[in-house]
């Protein structure tokens, strides 16, 4: 049994009847501002921004899951791909403004005795836990919240160190420290994670850090997710936690799930083991009554505004829409005709079709009528056959994890 599972308990998996309420843990998410500008045109650069990144973070992964767990990890055909460069003119950009920066889900969390109030990206595609340091002087640093270790009684070093490099101009560097972690109310002690003491690139975002609800198998830092140590040390019960992502009363739910989020029972689907990746096997990619893709697999992944698929996969799906164009042939961005509203595009998993709204869809406007889709064909070197599903897909629906149970489980939003 690996790492991502070595201290859970193995229970036969079944599709959920009525689900009652359950004792948890709530934390208010800030909304994630979409692909799209005020005007409602697609902004082209800061997705062109977010596809390096989401490249490069999958990278890093692959990276990790060699490390953690072996190549056997690997989904067949992956390979960890060379680093993606943007342009020097995109890396000197100007500062993102407020309303630019809002590229993630976010809340609240404290470090040390006493407590530090941070806002982090809870991220299901990472991991690790790193927010900056009181030493750090880049500009990205600059309107950012930062952990002082001398303010923390219960602070200690670590002889690790924090380096992480991105091709988007992006790094992050510093130390490695052990302190009490309060996340909405789980209080977890001698918690280890990166202090960032210097950062460049495009870094700027409002958030001051990530906190990764990823497996063990992501870990860059010598530690294992928040979560995991807080099951481990029976801060929280089970290894359980859902999201609500929309405009309005976001939230992630730890310890369970809240009924008040959403309607019906929730249908629960086994992840494939052993992989790394909160991950889902034989999934079917349909638009209206075509099936698009089937037996595909899919990675839900918090942390990313779109849909990938393989090229060639994501190209069919498009001719299933009429009047689609390919819009980037680098990044995979297609546009279809913004008149005909799609919100029959659907995935499932064996069970009910659980459909992508029409706003959620749409990235934008691009130009003559066409509007962006959320799906673009992206090679990230995950493996044959792979989605990388983000929040295009899930803010239409409530979304599960459980360790506790393998499983990710959808539902209908109230």
């Amino acid at each position: 049994m690996s790492l991502s599972f070595a201290v859970l308990a193995l229970v036969a998996l079944a599709t959920a009847g009525p689900v009652r309420r359950e004792q948890g843990n709530r934390i208010p998410f800030r909304s994630r501002t979409p692909l799209i500008s005020s005007e409602g045109r697609f902004d082209h650069e800061r997705a062109i921004l977010q596809v390096v990144r989401d490249h490069n973070k999958h990278r890093n992964n692959l990276i990790n899951i060699e490390a953690n767990l072996g190549r056997r990890a690997f989904n067949e055909g992956a390979e960890i791909k060379p680093l993606v460069h943007l342009p020097l003119s995109k890396r000197q950009a100007e500062e993102l403004t407020d309303q630019e920066a809002e590229e993630f889900w976010a809340g609240p969390i404290q470090i040390g005795t006493p407590g530090q109030s941070f806002v982090v990206d809870f991220d299901t595609g990472s991991s690790d836990l790193w927010i900056p340091s009181y030493s750090c002087t880049s500009p990205e640093c600059k309107s950012k919240r930062k952990y002082n270790p001398n303010a923390s009684s219960t602070s200690i070093r670590r002889n690790d160190t924090l380096n992480t490099e991105y091709g988007d101009g992006t790094s992050v560097s510093g130390s490695v420290y052990s302190d009490t972690v309060v996340v909405a109310g789980l209080e977890v002690q001698d918690y280890t994670f990166g202090v960032a003491e210097a950062m460049s690139g495009q870094t700027a975002e409002s958030e001051d850090g990530i906190l990764g609800l990823g497996l063990p198998g992501l870990m860059t830092l010598p530690s294992v997710p928040f979560l995991y140590r807080a099951v481990t040390t029976e801060v929280m019960q089970k290894y359980v936690f859902a999201f609500k992502l929309s405009k309005n009363h976001s939230e992630l739910y730890l310890g369970g799930t809240d009924a008040s989020c959403y309607t019906g029972d929730i249908e629960y689907h086994p992840i494939m083991e052993d992989k790394g990746f909160w991950q889902l096997g034989n999934a079917t990619v349909t638009v209206g009554n075509t099936t698009v893709v089937s037996g595909v697999k899919t990675v839900i992944d918090s942390g990313t505004t779109l849909i990938y698929g393989p090229p060639e996969d994501v190209a069919k799906f498009y001719e299933s829409i009429p009047g689609s164009k390919l819009y980037d042939t680098i990044n995979g961005f297609y546009t279809f005709p913004c008149d005909a509203t799609r919100s029959d595009v659907a995935f499932s998993w064996g069970g009910k079709g659980w459909f992508i709204d029409a706003e959620n869809f749409s990235h934008g406007r691009a130009e003559d009528g066409q509007c962006i889709g959320a799906v673009a064909g992206r090679d990230l070197g995950m493996g044959d056959n792979v989605w990388l599903v983000g929040d295009s897909f899930m803010q239409n629906v409530y979304t599960v994890f459980s360790a506790d149970n393998k499983s990710i489980g959808f539902a209908t939003l109230k």
